[in-house]
């Protein structure tokens, strides 16, 4: 979680593809209590009936197939600002060949658009500091086809709810079967 919540756009994005990615890895992990406790089956069965019908876990169980087979993940990002803008660009030194500032693209970032020198345009991101005077912003990034109930939840909370999830299966299963481990 501390990448997706991070300063860094693209950490973002990594910290939320490992969420999605290895969140999955815990139920594939529990299933190898199935060669050691008898009655795994009988108990991880309600849960698996349960994650079929969780739109939340349906939706990050679709998201880490998209993920592994296209290697994209759709995200929005939602600014809230106040104040004058020109204060932030007075934080930062326009480099070469800038064609333009960017507050909140799809992946939470701000910075520079940049032209290269075969003219293509690249971003150059930045860390807008919180503490310029009069300037209130705030960037969240969202997730694309969620939900209903979580269409406006920022990632970090959505992420939140699908971890905490799977930390409650993960209880039940010490709970069940700790006992049993010697």
């Amino acid at each position: 979680m501390t990448h997706l919540e991070g300063d860094d756009p693209r950490a973002r994005i990594a910290g939320l593809r490992n969420i999605v990615v290895f969140g999955r890895a815990v139920t594939n992990v529990l299933q190898n209590l199935r060669s050691t406790e008898s009655g795994f089956d009988a108990w991880y069965q309600p849960h698996v009936d349960a994650m079929k019908v969780d739109p939340l876990l349906k939706y990050f169980y679709d998201l880490r197939s998209q993920i592994l087979k296209q290697g994209s993940v759709a995200t929005s990002s939602s600014v809230t600002f106040s104040g004058d803008p020109m204060e932030i660009l007075k934080r930062f030194k326009a480099p070469p060949r800038a064609k333009g500032f960017f507050i909140g693209d799809r992946i939470g970032g701000s910075g520079w658009e940049v032209e290269t020198a075969d003219g293509t345009t690249e971003r150059y991101y930045v860390t807008i500091p919180g503490d310029i005077p009069g300037v209130k912003l705030d960037i969240n990034i969202h997730l694309v086809g969620l939900p209903k109930e979580f269409e406006r939840v920022a990632a970090p909370e959505v992420s939140g709810a699908f971890l905490d999830r799977l930390a409650a299966i993960v209880a039940d299963a010490r709970k069940t079967f700790a006992s049993n481990a010697a």
